[in-house]
């Protein structure tokens, strides 16, 4: 059931939505928490349809706020909402707002979200695409217990992540964090299965991946080792690498879906290791609203430290080897054998 709205305020939607539930039958709210999406016209189909899969695992009342731009300056100084509620069939298991927000109305979109929140329920905003530097601070983000941001899908992903680690308050999250969820589990999972001491690690993965450097930070923090990161053609995270007291232990995955787990002394497993979709990532997420410390705590260690210490291991650059090469004199036998060569030609 599809209801449109045009030039409506926050009330008259709260009137639809129950207008809508007692049409369908389900006079009751069986929502569990109140999710906004803030997103743009261009990702806001991408991010519905992920958010209305997550709904079967999480049913909520699904809030996106689109900021739409007025193309000329009378436009742009008149305040308009618009708003499609969906209920029923058309937003899964819960329900569906879709706000467009048009002139100055943009600049307060939470005096249009804060009357349409579920009462006494959590409230969880995500920013698939153009998240604020710091999203606590954000007046959407404010409302909320938990604030989910995806640097990957930023302009510049490891600038973003910096950002990230400076402004963090307990409740963010990134899905680039969310996706590495399997392979931290299985790292753990192959360490618990020998006795060793890990002397170094090398995470391998497509240029600028933040999920490659959030991985590396969590085994440099947490096994107090340097860390390499090498470059790979993707798709996302390859391989990671630890050495070992008892011999190096690898999990590789390179083509996206299935990996292989070798440890010295055991034969290689085929692990399942895909790569999720973002509805799969929005569930997760969605399973814990209290603060995520490993997070914070990972996302704390810091780039410029992971760099340090990664430095102290590093091998030796192809351009120093050929430097020292040119250094070096000649050696004194093949000299001679030019001199003799001169002289015969000379004759």
């Amino acid at each position: 059931m599809k209801t449109d709205l045009t030039d409506t305020t926050s009330s008259k939607i709260n009137k639809a939505l129950v207008l809508g539930r007692r049409a369908i039958g389900t006079p009751a709210v069986g929502m569990v928490l109140t999710l906004v999406i803030v997103t743009d016209e261009e990702n806001a189909y991408d991010a519905l349809k992920a958010a209305n899969e997550a709904s079967r695992e999480h049913p909520s009342r699904t809030l996106v706020v689109i900021k739409r731009v007025s193309r000329s300056p009378r436009d742009r100084s008149q305040a308009r909402l618009d708003a499609e509620v969906r209920l029923g069939a058309d937003a899964s298991t819960g329900e569906t707002v879709v706000l467009r927000l048009y002139g100055e109305v943009g600049d307060h979109a939470q005096s249009v979200v804060l009357p349409l929140l579920l009462p006494d329920a959590p409230v969880v905003v995500w920013w698939p695409v153009n998240a604020p530097s710091d999203p606590a601070k954000d007046p959407l983000g404010a409302l909320a217990q938990r604030r989910v941001t995806d640097t990957y899908a930023a302009e510049q992903p490891i600038h973003e992540l910096t950002a990230r680690a400076d402004a963090y308050t307990p409740g963010d999250t990134d899905l680039a964090w969310t996706r590495i969820t399997p392979w931290r589990s299985m790292l753990a999972a192959a360490l618990d299965q020998v006795v060793c001491e890990v002397t170094s690690a090398e995470v391998e993965g497509e240029e600028f991946n933040p999920s490659v450097e959030l991985l590396a930070m969590w085994l440099a923090d947490r096994l107090r080792i340097p860390v390499r990161r090498a470059k790979s053609a993707g798709p996302g995270l390859t391989s990671v690498r630890m050495e070992t007291s008892s011999g190096p232990i690898v999990l590789d995955r390179p083509d996206g879906s299935l990996a292989t787990l070798s440890i010295q002394g055991q034969p290689d497993r085929a692990v399942a290791l895909k790569r999720r979709e973002t509805a799969e990532l929005i569930a997760e997420e969605l399973r814990r609203l209290d603060p995520d410390d490993t997070y914070a705590t990972a996302l704390r260690f810091g780039l410029e430290r992971l760099d340090e210490e990664a430095a102290l291991t590093a091998p030796e650059s192809e351009a120093v080897v050929e430097a020292a090469e040119e250094s070096a004199p000649a050696p004194a036998k093949p000299a001679a054998k030019k001199a003799t060569a001169k002289k015969a030609a000379a004759k």
